[in-house]
């Protein structure tokens, strides 16, 4: 195993991206960056993700899967395998474990391994922070977020850089883990406030639910004119954060529709019959300037993040790419 230079050749080895050089290389403005991109790549057709694999292990509580897809436009083809393991908070691990596997697109060689926990991460506060940039009004000062484990951190600090906020309200079900939402607060200078959800749905101009949760916790009523919210907890069947009723008084968007009607929030509203999938947009065209986006400063726009695949891939190709500039890959021959 040795390193590399941006002038060492890769088609004879296989490069090797670890978590802490992810997180020496990837901050929030490179996945913004990386996500913002590929999803207007992906509404231009430039980029395509293919069907998901989500299967329940019966073993450790597991779910583990692959998400998969071209990038034609950044030329990145390439996997994710992992999965959530809820137990594994107790060992000191995150629960979300995966890593991403790049290919050469001209050849289908394996071209990288690179860790997919901390980009995982990076990339979903991303996605979120993205839609609050195209979607939430100009003026919104009241950040809420709903939930308060390991990825509210990432959310919370990529939300911030969106919108000049002046306060962050916050609930949980587990009431004491928010006090890391309270720290990054006051590391930004604001105050925050624990409230309970019909509080937080009145108080707050964007909303981001970051849950595991299988039962609605937002209800149409408690969501004032004029908020964006950002529902970024469900990615499989049955999951749900919001009222299905919200989607139909809301106008929705996703990162690929075809993934929010199956295993997105969208997906409960469909199945209720009062929406279709005409009725949601891709981020993607708002972000190619193809739809208006938000439309008044009293609508209520909803951000449906189920998470690709593709966002993956734009992030562990960026980091490839850093970490072969600045000599901090390590490759590996087989």
């Amino acid at each position: 195993m040795n390193q590399t230079s941006p002038e060492t050749p890769t088609d004879a080895g296989i490069l090797i991206i670890s978590e802490a050089v992810c997180e020496e290389l990837i901050g929030r403005s490179e996945a913004f960056a990386a996500v913002e991109n590929v999803f207007g790549a992906m509404a231009r057709g430039d980029a395509r993700n293919f069907p998901v694999v989500r299967e329940a292990l019966g073993h450790a509580d597991a779910l583990y899967g692959f998400k998969s897809g071209f990038d034609r436009a950044g030329m990145a083809l390439g996997v994710k395998s992992g999965g959530y393991w809820p137990g594994n908070s107790h060992k000191g691990l995150t629960n979300h474990q995966s890593s991403v596997f790049l290919f050469n697109p001209d050849s289908g060689q394996l071209q990288a391994i690179v860790g997919g926990n901390y980009l995982t991460a990076v990339r979903t506060a991303a996605s979120s922070a993205v839609s609050i940039a195209h979607l939430a009004r100009k003026d919104a000062r009241v950040l809420g977020m709903v939930g308060a484990g390991h990825q509210s951190t990432f959310q919370l600090k990529a939300a911030l850089e969106q919108r000049d906020f002046k306060k962050v309200i916050g609930w949980n079900q587990h009431p004491e883990m928010l006090s890391r939402l309270a720290t990054i607060a006051a590391e930004a200078g604001l105050p925050f406030e624990q409230v309970d959800l019909p509080q937080l749905g009145a108080q707050a101009d964007v909303i981001i639910t970051i849950t595991s949760a299988f039962r609605p916790l937002l209800m149409q009523h408690w969501i004032k004119p004029g908020t964006h919210l950002a529902c970024m907890g469900t990615d499989t069947r049955g999951k749900q954060e919001v009222e299905a009723s919200l989607l139909a008084g809301s106008r929705v968007f996703s990162d690929e529709i075809a993934q929010s009607i199956t295993i997105g929030e969208a997906q409960h509203a469909i199945n209720d019959g009062i929406i279709t999938a005409q009725d949601i947009t891709a981020i993607g065209d708002v972000i190619n300037g193809n739809h208006a986006g938000r439309q008044s400063d009293d609508e209520i726009t909803l951000y449906d993040g189920t998470g690709v695949g593709l966002q993956d891939l734009a992030v562990a190709a960026a980091v490839v790419k850093l970490a072969l500039a600045q000599g901090k890959a390590q490759q590996v021959f087989l």
